[in-house]
């Protein structure tokens, strides 16, 4: 018996010592399908996926700064191509894996998201919840979208601009904004908003998140996992497209 418990141990040790963490920076809003991607790829290969979550432009300045890195998933092409350009991704490895849209969330009715909304008078003296316009790709394709409807000019000095999406839910979630601009995806995992609108699709860029090894990274196994059936069905729950066979 203490021979076969100590074989077991030593079956379990060897294991331990086999198992391999890979680090994924991702974009913020995709934390909900990430957390059942990373344990269900745990519990299929015995390595760890480590998740570090925040607006696509924090992390891909992380990346060139030279933070260790295995895989990026950034919410727009634009980050991904400067770290292509730069030499610091594996562009064979490059894949456009998931799009998204572009909703306007709070408590209240649903509206038509055109040029005649009446955005501020929705607002009141509140804010609308936004990632940051000028860097993180929500706040980007928000912005866009507003001037291409008109109606940026007449909120801007309302906008409440945090560092990234799921911070922007936070907020109309907590009650201290009334309206917010996030992804459907975000607005999936908050019970605590509903959708009002969707903002027109030729109001802003399409909405596509690239996926790709970092240049000096070790993915291991999971761009392969990333773009399997558990994963697909993991992001299809959330809302999001995918785009990868």
């Amino acid at each position: 018996m203490r021979l076969t418990c100590i074989a077991a141990l030593l079956a379990v040790t060897a294991a331990a010592a086999q198992a391999e963490t890979v680090t994924v920076f991702a974009a913020a809003s995709l934390k909900t399908a990430m957390d059942d991607i990373s344990a269900a790829y745990t519990a299929a290969t015995g390595n760890t996926a480590r998740v570090s979550l925040a607006g696509s432009s924090a992390l891909a300045r992380q990346i060139e700064a030279g933070a260790p890195a295995d895989v990026f998933i950034s919410a727009n092409q634009q980050w991904m191509d400067v770290l292509q350009g730069e030499g610091l991704i594996d562009a064979d490895t490059r894949r456009d894996l998931l799009g998204n849209r572009l909703v306007l969330i709070g408590l209240g009715a649903p509206v038509e998201i055109s040029p005649a909304l009446d955005l501020p008078g929705m607002l009141g003296e509140g804010k609308l919840a936004m990632a940051l316009v000028d860097s993180v790709p929500a706040g980007i394709y928000g912005k866009a979208a507003l001037t291409s409807l008109g109606l940026w000019e007449a909120v801007v000095p309302q906008v409440a601009q945090v560092d990234n999406v799921r911070a922007a839910l936070a907020l109309v979630a907590a009650g201290e904004a009334p309206l917010g601009i996030t992804y459907a995806t975000d607005a999936v995992a908050e019970p605590r908003v509903v959708v009002l609108g969707s903002f027109p699709e030729s109001s802003h860029a399409p909405i596509v998140y690239p996926v790709a090894a970092i240049a000096e990274g070790d993915p291991l196994d999971f761009l392969t996992f990333l773009q399997g059936a558990q994963a697909r069905a993991a992001f299809e729950a959330q809302g999001f497209a995918v785009l990868t066979p």
